[in-house]
């Protein structure tokens, strides 16, 4: 039977995560754990989060996971959401700068205030709830983990801060709020997206779905 990890270091919304896993992947063993060995035995991970960038990441460093993490992205499908995918860029500038996991060379940026759109309305920061997710790239990843999931769905979102990545070839889909931001990204066996699948209705749910099925492969 597969084992999925869902990491816990103490921050995220860990049981709507691991629940709605539980739901797509019913063959499977699900289990929220902070052990190392669970992690690194496990044959998928996914990473969710919430919070402060500094937070999160002295809650890894504290659960002595960072490292944990930055050795399973490179060996089995693992899937960030949230703070799980900015966790994962270079460096974030929230808390005065904050040193990442840098496994996807980017940066982690605040919106701007004010923040306007194209028609000079001004948009709240936090950026929080549905918006159109535009799909991009073209890839055996992004083709397996888009499957069933019509272009311009919406997912819902939570963030103050957003990701830019180093390069575009990361990019696997975009939204529009003041300014078209990266919203998912993906990198080998890495898959992590901005907003909260597990809070998505029926695409979110098709999206895990589609990630525990997908073999890592880029």
């Amino acid at each position: 039977m597969e084992r999925i990890a869902v990491v816990d270091y103490g921050m995220g919304n860990l049981r709507s995560v691991s629940k709605a896993v539980e739901h797509v992947a019913p063959n499977a063993t699900v289990v929220v754990t902070s052990d190392s060995a669970t992690i690194q035995e496990a044959d998928r991970v996914v990473c969710p989060g919430q919070g402060a960038a500094a937070d999160c990441m002295q809650a890894l460093n504290a659960h002595g996971l960072s490292s944990v993490i930055q050795q399973v992205v490179h060996t089995r499908p693992f899937m960030g959401i949230c703070m799980g995918l900015q966790v994962l860029l270079t460096r974030s500038e929230e808390n005065g700068g904050i040193d990442c996991l840098n496994v996807l060379p980017g940066r982690v940026q605040r919106f701007e205030s004010p923040l306007i759109d194209a028609d000079n309305t001004r948009l709240k920061v936090p950026h929080m709830g549905w918006n159109i997710v535009q799909q991009q790239g073209a890839s055996s990843a992004r083709e397996a983990l888009w499957h069933g999931i019509d272009n311009g769905s919406r997912f819902y979102f939570a963030h103050s801060y957003y990701c830019v990545p180093e390069t575009a070839e990361q990019v696997a889909g975009t939204t529009d709020y003041g300014l078209s931001i990266a919203v998912a990204l993906t990198e080998g066996s890495v898959f992590a997206c901005q907003f909260h699948p597990e809070k998505s209705g029926s695409s979110g749910l098709q999206l895990l779905k589609n990630f525990v099925s997908w073999d890592g492969q880029a």
